[in-house]
């Protein structure tokens, strides 16, 4: 068994379409960080594993998913239906196989999946990531797999969007083999993502993000 984190603000729309696409042997573990629209019933109601984190965060949201699963090996993914939960096998194996300590989803977007604004700041950051760690990344992974315990012992302690960053520069400086597998990117989310899908909020996210590399 692999356990899914899926961080969760306001996506009980597309909440159906993930869930009803998680692999056989995969556990969603949904985190409802303050919904507003019962995305915490909607997932409930579906099978799903439900933490609530009421400490409002991207990395609170994906912290407590980690605390809360009990697999070996665990997954993020964004739940907003851009990413296809049928792709979680291609990320996950390289870990639980002992090929790899983390593996990263790179995004190859469909046509208006990732808006200019996004692409160029996730460019951006990879980039200097790069630069600092020699890992090759080409991005950031939304979707990405890990050793649940090895994780732990990171010591990870941003709670807002410089997680998924911060994991892969303490990951580089523990000597983690990481590595990168392409995964399909598509316009299917309802509404827009709370992350990158808005100037604002890529603005925030290169904010906390840029804290982490100074």
């Amino acid at each position: 068994m692999i356990d899914v984190i899926l961080p969760v603000l306001n996506e009980a729309e597309s909440l159906p379409w993930v869930l009803g696409r998680m692999p056989p042997g995969y556990r969603p573990i949904v985190v409802d960080n303050g919904s507003t629209d019962g995305s915490g019933e909607v997932a409930g109601r579906l099978g799903a594993t439900v933490v609530t984190e009421p400490r409002p965060g991207f990395g609170s949201a994906c912290w407590a998913g980690l605390t809360a699963a009990g697999a070996e090996v665990v997954c993020f993914m964004d739940c907003d239906g851009s990413l296809d939960p049928a792709d979680l096998p291609s990320v996950a194996q390289p870990v639980a196989g002992g090929e790899a300590d983390l593996v990263l989803g790179a995004r190859r977007a469909g046509a208006g999946a990732w808006p200019l604004h996004s692409r160029l700041a996730n460019r951006v950051l990879a980039a200097e990531l790069n630069r600092r760690t020699g890992a090759g990344l080409t991005d950031l992974g939304p979707m990405r797999a890990a050793g649940r315990a090895p994780l732990l012992d990171l010591g990870l302690v941003d709670r807002r969007f410089g997680w998924p960053l911060e994991m892969v520069l303490r990951a580089a400086a523990a000597g983690w083999r990481i590595h990168e597998v392409p995964i399909p990117y598509a316009a299917r989310r309802a509404g827009r993502s709370k992350v990158t899908g808005t100037l604002k909020g890529t603005l925030r996210t290169v904010r906390d993000m840029g804290a982490l590399l100074r």
